[in-house]
């Protein structure tokens, strides 16, 4: 039996409490305190399986990822150990070799950094247990196997409906647009970054002025204030997340007199991914045009691969199908990093933002 806790901000998730900054899952210590002359002729519960999860942060996608592995975890009579770094790659790192200490059978990562991330994957192999990330991939080592949306994907289905919507602004593609990045330290990054420019540059008359950020809302908000102030006739921004962009830069454009809804002439053109539910009402008020959702609230497939291997069976390449999932078929491929299931997004615009699979619908 799991006791129910909740305690500070960060703590989204019941069964789990929060330490220094961690999450940890605890069980009810029901009989603890009980003496008996008796002797107990039962015989003792076998042990769980622990699997360790360690994500990054406590944001609305976040917790909706943790809660897909959760539930899938719980379905197979196993339990999760959770930790949350809160964006610290350290922390992460300590984290991490505390779910081995706990006796973990595989260690689960949204990694923080996707170069630093491979110290912990040196660390967690070394002890024989496998590494697994959701989310987002490693860069510079090989683990088990990852699970995570096409990110290249959303980004070119973003860069496709700002083509399309200056060419209706202009009869031809043409404009300039602000590029509001995440962390380039992070594969999703660097893959949205890419496929949004694999089909704006087909365009020379787009002209895409970029920004790095760590994903931090408040260097959303500045990206968007200082180019305004020097690009004043921008037509279009494109969101790396909007869950964290959308909250972020509408109060701005608000303040510079650049929010109007998309029937107005000076309609800021807004792409992005993620699909947070702010964003689909957004899309419904006219004032966002598309975003790029993903399958956050089925992540947690992943556990279906790890039973495998941890019953001593192999992954094999090749398509995944799920009939009625919004991301199939998708593919699992091998590369530098070991094995990927890449699910497929969805572009979102006014025509399907009431779609009910939707995770910012659910």
């Amino acid at each position: 039996m799991v006791k129910k806790v909740w305690t500070r901000t960060v703590c989204r998730w019941p069964g789990w409490i929060c330490l220094g900054g961690g999450l940890l899952m605890i069980g009810a210590l029901l009989a603890a305190c009980h003496s008996s002359a008796s002797i107990s002729t039962e015989l003792p519960a076998p042990t769980p399986v622990l699997i360790g999860l360690s994500t990054t942060n406590g944001d609305k996608a976040q917790v909706t990822i943790m809660e897909s592995m959760v539930r899938h975890i719980e379905q197979k009579g196993w339990q999760a150990v959770v930790t949350n770094s809160n964006r610290d790659s350290a922390q992460q790192a300590a984290q991490i070799a505390y779910l081995v200490q706990r006796g973990v059978r595989a260690v689960i990562a949204v990694p923080d950094d996707s170069y630093k991330i491979c110290e912990s994957v040196e660390l967690v192999r070394a002890t024989g247990l496998p590494f697994y990330t959701i989310d987002r991939a490693p860069l510079g080592c090989e683990i088990d196997m990852a699970v995570l949306s096409n990110n290249y994907l959303a980004g070119r289905q973003a860069g496709e409906a700002m083509v399309r919507l200056l060419s209706e602004r202009y009869g031809r593609p043409q404009g300039t647009v602000l590029e509001i990045q995440g962390d380039l330290r992070q594969n999703v990054a660097i893959l949205r970054r890419d496929g949004f420019h694999a089909v704006v540059e087909r365009f020379p008359d787009i002209l895409v002025l970029s920004r790095p950020t760590q994903w931090q809302a408040a260097e959303f908000a500045q990206a968007v204030q200082e180019v305004l102030q020097n690009h004043p006739l921008l037509d279009g921004i494109y969101l790396h997340s909007d869950c964290v962009g959308v909250p972020a830069i509408l109060p701005v454009l608000r303040q510079m007199g650049r929010l109007a809804s998309r029937e107005q002439p000076q309609h800021l053109f807004i792409t992005g991914v993620d699909g947070c539910p702010e964003t689909l009402q957004a899309i419904r008020d006219g004032l966002i045009d598309q975003t790029s959702s993903q399958p956050f609230p089925d992540m947690g497939i992943l556990v279906e691969w790890i039973e495998i291997e941890l019953a001593g069976g192999t992954i094999d390449p090749g398509p995944v199908v799920r009939e009625g999932a919004p991301w199939s078929p998708a593919q699992i491929e091998r590369d530098a990093t070991g094995l990927q299931l890449l699910l497929n997004t969805t572009s979102v615009t006014i025509e399907n933002v009431n779609d009910t699979t939707l995770w910012g619908n659910r």
